[in-house]
């Protein structure tokens, strides 16, 4: 793991799916001095990365709408947990504002698709796939943000760029885009963390 500043952070990954995204986070930081994954957060219990939080032996907090939205954003439990940083990672709900606040520059989500292009609500998995293909895009790719209280708007970190084959399908350009977010996704997150102090 390259992270050398003294720091320790301590992750929490957010994630609504199946957790590729969560996994290669987790393979990259095993044994890291500098980086623990303290926390999953998801908000379907029947979610894929519910198993890998339970096999890796990493807390697991379910969330709901409500608390989420018009409670205190489960920045209470957070704080149990001595969160540093959050990482959304296939995450689909929008972060409320009072999540923002409290971790100024300390959010990052990744996005399969270049933004601005593709971005916005409800342009998540399949749906932006379809949207690139059905403009006859010859590139797409992913783009890895600061999250602010906006879908997708927040200040860019990183992209990187794939092609969009003539007989692609959404599930193909999906496959090709996993790809990317598994090789770049944790890297860069280390990157952004080398940068971060508490």
């Amino acid at each position: 793991m390259p992270i050398t500043n003294s720091t320790v952070h301590r992750l929490a990954i957010f994630a609504s799916g199946a957790g590729s995204n969560a996994q290669q986070i987790i393979n990259y930081f095993k044994g890291s001095k500098h980086v623990t994954i303290a926390l999953i957060v998801c908000n379907k219990p029947n979610a894929g990365v519910v198993n890998i939080a339970a096999k890796k032996n990493i807390p697991l907090l379910m969330i709901e709408k409500e608390n989420f939205f018009r409670g205190n954003a489960y920045l209470n439990e957070l704080r149990i947990h001595k969160i540093s940083f959050v990482v959304l990672a296939g995450f689909l709900w929008k972060i409320p504002e009072l999540l923002v606040n409290a971790f100024p520059n300390k959010i990052v989500n990744i996005h399969p698709a270049l933004l601005p292009k593709y971005g916005g609500k409800g342009m998540y998995g399949h749906f932006v796939h379809e949207s690139v293909l059905a403009n006859h895009e010859t590139e797409s790719g992913i783009t890895i943000h600061f999250v602010n209280e906006n879908f997708d708007e927040g200040n860019h970190i990183f992209q990187a760029t794939c092609p969009v084959l003539i007989d692609d399908t959404p599930d193909t350009l999906a496959d090709r885009i996993h790809l990317l977010e598994h090789k770049h996704f944790p890297e860069v997150i280390g990157q952004v963390l080398l940068n971060t102090k508490d």
